[in-house]
This record gives structure tokens, sequence and C-alpha cells, in this order.
């Protein structure tokens, strides 16, 4: 009776259609979850996600879960995700795209996650870090190591939003710094980004990471800015 209560006062809906959510669902409805646009970029090799990073850095893998379009379904998760001081939603997502990559990380031997650290001022506007909230989902059904902790982000920069490729990637250059070396040496890291659009940050953060002796980098990004869709 108490849950029925609360249910009528706050209604529990779904983020992107707004309907009712049954007691099995969360955050995202199955119906809106099931048209949700999918990359399967995880089966892909040489995909157009990697492909945008060729020539630029020396990456093993990049993945997205969803393709990004503005006005779409996964335009509103990641508006709830970074706006609605909801941080529930990133972990909820990390875990569910977890579920489609145990085969992906044992395949790749990927070692650790590390998410794209928010500098301090921004984290303590938003209160939290999006991309560290996908990483901690990710690492609990991957039963993974997560080194979240070891990468920071030391420059303050400008919103990415309005900003050209070209702009983007010198508003991110030498921003980010590891913090212990040895935690990362000899290890295949998995770098979580929330949206990947350019690839300016993740240029800027897995570059610093593969300074570090045998160290390899992997993408995985929740959604990707893609053009052609």
């Amino acid at each position: 009776m108490i849950k029925y209560l609360i249910q009528l006062i706050y209604p529990n809906t779904c983020i992107c259609c707004h309907k009712h959510l049954v007691d099995t669902e969360t955050f995202v409805c199955t119906q809106c979850l099931l048209e949700l646009p999918a990359t399967n970029f995880h089966l892909m090799p040489h995909n157009d996600l990697e492909k945008l990073f060729w020539g630029r850095i020396n990456i093993e893998r990049a993945i997205a879960l969803f393709f990004y379009k503005k006005g779409g379904k996964t335009a509103k998760i990641l508006h709830a995700l970074k706006y609605h001081d909801t941080p529930e939603i990133a972990e909820f997502l990390g875990r569910y795209y977890g579920t489609f990559l145990k085969d992906f990380v044992k395949e790749n031997n990927i070692d650790a996650l590390v998410a794209i650290p928010l500098h301090k001022n921004k984290l303590r506007t938003r209160g939290y870090n999006q991309s560290e909230k996908l990483a901690a989902g990710l690492a609990d059904t991957l039963a993974i190591e997560n080194l979240s902790d070891n990468i920071t982000r030391n420059k303050f920069t400008e919103t990415q939003t309005k900003k050209s490729r070209l702009e983007r990637s010198d508003n991110v250059n030498k921003v980010f710094e590891v913090n212990d070396i040895k935690q990362f040496e000899n290890k295949h890291i998995l770098l979580i980004d929330d949206v990947i659009t350019t690839g300016a940050t993740i240029d800027s953060c897995a570059n610093e990471i593969l300074q570090i002796s045998n160290c390899k980098v992997s993408i995985a990004g929740l959604a990707f800015a893609y053009h052609g869709v």
C-alpha cells in the first residue's frame, strides 16, 4: 500500500517516453530500450568509430553502445544522465552496457576501466561525473578493476558543444595527468566516456595513458554522434 501511494505521488516513469514503468523496469522502459539505435560495434572490428581515430592515436578497439542523434531517444537519456541530478541512471546504463561486453573484454584482454575525468570545478557544479558512474556500473557487471581515480583533469576547459573539431582539440590539449604510472603499466585500459563526437577529449586522455610503459588503450562510449545516422 505504501509503495502504491508513493507511485501515485511520485510516478516512476521512463526517461524517454515518460510512460509508467512496471516493477521489472528501471529508468527506461523495455520498449524504449529495444528501440534505442544499437551500434553493435563490439562485434565489428574496424567500425566507423575506430576509423574516427585512425592516424590520430594508437588504440586497440573503439566501441559505443548506441548511436546518438539530436532529438532522439539516446539524446534524451544522455540529457537526463548529465543534467537531472540522477547518477543512478548512469550506473544502471553501465550495468546494462556491461551485459553486452563480457566476451569483448575477455577476447581483448581488458585489464581495467578508466573514466574520462571532470575538472573539480565542473564536478562541484554537477555533483557527479556521469562517465565515472558509467564505469562503476560496467565494472560491477564485468567484474574488472576500475582505476578511474588514477587520472585527473588538471585544466578547466570550456564546453565542447559548439566548437569545431580543431577548436575541440585545442581546448583539451594537455589537460589530463596520470597520478600513479605504475597502476597503468603493462595493462590494457578501457577508456570510458558518455558520448563521443569528434573524439578530441579521448585523444588527449588516451595519449597521456599511452606514454606509460607497455600500456594499451581501447575506447568505450555509451553513444557515438555519427553524422551518417
